[in-house]
């Protein structure tokens, strides 16, 4: 079988597994989701369904080699139109015409192999041979996310680059990769939250097939894959959907452009795009996730939330299928609703990403003040943020000039998500710099240690794991010189107050390039230390389960010098307490009366690590920025039991 992969044709096996052999019983085929697109029936047989209330009459022009066919579709009640036809070929290339007017690609396309302004192309994704049949996906507690753009993840910049890194990201403890939007975007270097086609692996990554073989072969090496997906807007060049239906409307505005339609006149078909587009990732593509990128910006004031709705949907397949399936949602409200249960007004979303822990770490470490971290840098607040993951439960936030937020206590733990870096906390910065080249070392490891001991679950940007010193600005590659011209004016107004020439050209393709992982933890001995810090830690973790919450939390201040932040963890009930310390200043500390010859279990600051603390298993202060963590003393204990005895006495138990 032949594949056009946008430039040349290559030779293409459906179910190819670099870590499995390709003689493994195939899986059943898994029948369509979607309700419009380049449907396929049988081997030969394909049937194009596509919603478009804005024409009168629609045909579809076919490809087939040099030669070009154009026959008129069918008109399928007040809205549809069909067509169906047997002997089409894989591959084959197409497009609509409305109304006798310009060719358009096909809104619900799963392969733009000419990029978004060329013709789609007939895919059949059936015929993949999925080998991760005994995959059942990742418990919720059990999930440690590690972000990654596709295009600057490897030096190539593609799906099947990615294979030969997951077993050392499996070995470091990651257990769910998380793609950024893989959408078709225009040209070949774009972060994907300007995508246009929701349904079509991006061509320059290798397009839907390599797709498939990377989500199998993440399965194989026992990690789960999450795709993050764009749902509040669409990029602004090769979005023709305004064409053939109202998919957006001006009610609402987005901070990208105009809002889509989910609650005015003719939004049902919209809704079922979305929901299709939901449905097809995580059965015909097998993803064991997704992550909804800014759900702020979804405006939907109906009585039944399309977020609702993806949930259920998820919520069906995983019942069907046996598969373990998480619906996370990135929100800047601080609204506990998010993950609640439906019966008591929420949307029952599995996790949410949570800012506020990031921002209290990064504003009190690098001392950054401006933007959002105006809000931020007290120490107080970290404390805070160990407790409950919104600091900003209706306080007054002097960013947003309003309150914010609304108390979050009973949200579990294990439904929020937190970082010390992601794609957003670098490249919205207007260098795109890493907190590498913020901190110093023992600065990043107390960082590192503060997210990955927090009672939540953990995301790590790629290449953060050993130190990456590159940055991960802003890019594009717009066609539109207009469209570049604003971008550029846009970068230009937002980040005023830093000098223009220091800001990085977008549309470059140096600045893309500057963005690509080095991955040389393996040589470099600073690099190889740092991640033996995240492994080591990913590890504790497993072992200690802070996600249970922590049996006290408290800070330590000291006026001379600084403060300390003191954490209670019980592991076991029959086995004492971890106990972890974090220094959060430049200067020694003595530790807490009662622990002062306690065992050592760890050490931001061990050798191993790069840290300067050296042969001592009893530990009798904090070293700058460390964080150590120490098995309880037994006069701790004591002291903790008659003070539980006290307090059933009061209780009258």
């Amino acid at each position: 079988m032949q594949l056009h992969d946008g430039n040349s044709l290559q030779e293409y096996s459906p179910g190819e597994s670099i870590l499995r052999p390709t003689n493994c019983p195939s899986s059943q085929s898994v029948p369509s989701v979607r309700r419009c697109g380049a449907r396929t029936q049988g081997e030969e047989a394909c049937h194009w369904r596509v919603w478009c209330p804005f024409a009168t009459r629609m045909n579809l022009v076919l490809r087939e080699g040099s030669a070009q066919r154009e026959v008129p579709m069918e008109k399928e009640g007040e809205e549809h139109f069909t067509y169906l036809a047997s002997g089409v070929e894989e591959g084959t290339r197409y497009s609509y015409r409305l109304d006798g007017g310009q060719e358009l690609p096909d809104p619900c396309s799963l392969w733009q192999p000419d990029g978004v302004h060329g013709p789609s192309a007939v895919v059949r994704p059936e015929r993949f041979r999925w080998t991760d049949q005994l995959w059942t996906g990742v418990r919720r507690e059990d999930l440690v996310f590690y972000e990654l753009h596709v295009g600057t993840f490897t030096a190539a910049g593609t799906f099947a680059a990615i294979i030969p890194r997951l077993p050392s990201l499996r070995e470091l403890g990651i257990t769910a990769i998380e793609l950024m939007p893989v959408g078709q975007f225009p040209g070949t270097r774009n972060w994907g939250y300007d995508g246009v086609g929701l349904y079509a692996a991006q061509n320059s990554y290798g397009g839907p097939y390599e797709l498939h073989k990377l989500v199998d072969a993440c399965h194989a090496a026992g990690l789960a894959i999450i795709l993050d997906v764009v749902y509040n807007h669409l990029g602004p060049e090769g979005n023709y959907l305004g064409r053939f239906g109202p998919y957006f409307t001006d009610r609402y505005k987005t901070p990208w452009g105009s809002a889509v339609n989910y609650d005015g006149a003719g939004c049902d078909a919209v809704r079922a795009f979305v929901i299709d587009n939901a449905r097809m990732w995580v059965k015909e593509f097998h993803f064991d996730g997704l992550r909804l990128d800014a759900i702020h910006a979804i405006y939907d004031m109906g009585a039944r939330p399309i977020l609702r709705q993806i949930k259920e949907a998820a919520d069906e397949i995983a019942a069907a299928t046996g598969r373990t399936i998480h619906v996370i949602a990135e929100s800047d409200q601080n609204d506990p609703r998010v993950t609640q249960a439906p019966e008591l007004g929420g949307l029952g979303l599995d996790c949410q990403w949570a800012d506020d822990f990031h921002h209290s770490v990064h504003a009190l470490l690098t001392g950054e003040r401006s933007g959002y971290y105006l809000d931020f840098g007290d120490v107080q607040q970290l404390a805070r943020a160990f407790r409950s993951p919104f600091v900003y439960e209706w306080e007054y936030s002097r960013f947003r000039k309003r309150h914010h937020g609304a108390p979050a206590t009973h949200v579990a733990k294990d439904r929020i998500v937190v970082c010390l870096q992601n794609h957003d906390q670098i490249g919205n910065r207007a260098l795109g710099d890493r907190v590498t080249t913020l901190l110093n070392p023992s600065q990043q490891r107390l960082g590192a240690s503060l997210i990955l001991l927090s009672p939540y679950l953990p995301l790590l940007f790629m290449g953060e794991e050993y130190g990456e010193i590159r940055p991960f600005p802003f890019f594009c590659s717009f066609g539109d010189k207009k469209l570049i011209e604003a971008v550029n004016e846009g970068r230009r107004l937002e980040f005023a107050l830093s000098p223009a020439a220091e800001i990085p050209d977008p549309h470059s393709e140096a600045t893309a390039e500057s963005a690509r992982l080095t991955w040389n933890w393996s040589a470099d001995p600073e690099a190889a230390a740092r991640r033996r810090l995240y492994g080591d830690l990913l590890c504790k973790r497993r072992i200690w389960r802070p996600t249970r919450g922590y049996r006290a939390v408290r800070l330590v201040p000291d006026g001379r010098i600084g403060p300390v932040l003191a954490l209670n963890l019980t592991v076991e009930q029959t086995t004492p307490d971890v106990c972890i310390f974090f220094n959060l200043c430049d200067q020694k500390q003595e530790i807490a009366r009662g622990f002062s010859e306690a065992e050592v279990l760890f050490s931001s600051e061990a050798p191993c690590y790069g840290g300067e603390r050296h042969g001592a298993t009893l530990a009798r202060e904090l070293l700058p920025y460390e964080c150590l963590v120490l098995q309880s003393h037994e006069e701790e204990n004591a002291r903790r039991r008659n003070e539980q005895g006290q307090r059933c006495m009061r209780n009258g138990s």
